[in-house]
């Protein structure tokens, strides 16, 4: 199995306080992640902070307990747990209130399956393994060859983020071991209904945000023969509806489903200069981390982001066209 697990308990057994971090772009599997690990750690008998430096979006708020994650770290922890990534650059909300010296100063163990290297240098242990289709997994193979107990909660969380990551076992990384993985934790006990029941409700929308669906999908640009779909969010957007729904996630799959396209990218712009951008690519087209390197950024191979300041807009949508142009003819 994992030859980091050894040391991992050891590091565990150590502490008394464990702090579990989320990057800066949270999803299923990082909350997943996170609260199955904090299960884990409190069958331990240590006291446990989860933390991430912005607010979940709240199409995660069908997974109970993540209203427990809190923006800032706690005064005073013994071990770090970054969980869903290897990035320094997706710690940035942390670092700005002074969390880089307090989790550099402590041992940290990465649990990550992204396929982009990390730079996160100072980490003790970095247990990264690109074949799993989710962190989750990870934690689950983890949790069996250290004999860690999962309760009920701990294998809901664990289940509901393989399924966010691999689109409900849809995606190209799934692999007859993670349909095995849910098989086992229904076997269990997990109601993969009544996971699926939780997350619908929480996603539904109000008129006003199925009304600026509407106006997203009517701004979309395709480039290069339909094959890129690029959407662009200003801050005003993104003030004004992300409380009620991430925007990107509006837009996205619809912009996948376009015929030919097989990049889609959505640029959300920030009041302070700050752009991010979302990544999908559709199957047979692995190169969403390839296009998210571009811009030191990383990810899934179908599903990346990035982030980066001071840009101008439209000179990026033109460096985006430009590259998955050659990526396109590199590769197809």
């Amino acid at each position: 199995m994992y030859p980091e697990a050894k040391q991992i308990r050891q590091l565990i057994d150590q502490a008394k306080s464990i702090v579990i971090i989320q990057a800066d772009n949270p999803d299923g599997d990082s909350l997943g992640s996170s609260l199955a690990l904090e299960q884990i750690f409190a069958a331990l008998n240590k006291a446990t902070t989860m933390v991430c430096g912005v607010n979940l979006p709240a199409y995660l708020h069908y997974l109970p307990g993540w209203d427990r994650v809190e923006a800032d770290l706690p005064a005073q922890f013994d071990l770090c747990v970054l969980v869903d990534t290897s990035s320094l650059s997706l710690l940035e909300s942390l670092t700005k209130r002074s969390g880089l010296a307090a989790i550099s100063a402590r041992p940290m163990i990465i649990i990550d399956h992204h396929i982009s290297a990390g730079n996160i240098d100072f980490a003790k242990i970095r247990l990264n393994i690109p074949s799993a289709a989710a962190t989750s997994e990870i934690i689950y193979e983890l949790s069996r060859q250290l004999s860690w107990d999962l309760n009920i909660t701990a294998m809901n969380s664990l289940a509901a983020a393989i399924l966010s990551d691999t689109l409900g076992l849809t995606a190209d990384i799934t692999s007859a071991r993670t349909v095995h993985i849910i098989g086992e934790l229904v076997e269990r006990g997990v109601s993969l209904s009544a996971l699926e029941n939780a997350r619908r409700d929480t996603i539904r929308k109000s008129p006003e945000i199925v009304h600026y669906k509407g106006q997203l999908l009517q701004r979309i640009e395709y480039y290069l023969d339909n094959r890129l779909a690029l959407l662009t969010i200003p801050w005003n957007e993104i003030e004004k509806y992300s409380p009620q729904y991430n925007p990107s996630m509006l837009a996205l799959d619809d912009m996948r489903l376009t015929t030919n396209t097989i990049f889609a990218v959505v640029l959300k712009h920030y009041l302070d200069g700050k752009i991010t951008g979302k990544i999908r690519t559709n199957f047979g087209c692995p190169l969403a981390a390839r296009l998210a390197e571009t811009f030191n950024g990383g990810g899934h191979e179908y599903a990346s982001g990035f982030k980066l300041n001071g840009r101008d807009v439209n000179k990026l949508k033109q460096e985006i066209t430009d590259r998955v142009r050659q990526l396109l003819n590199e590769t197809i």
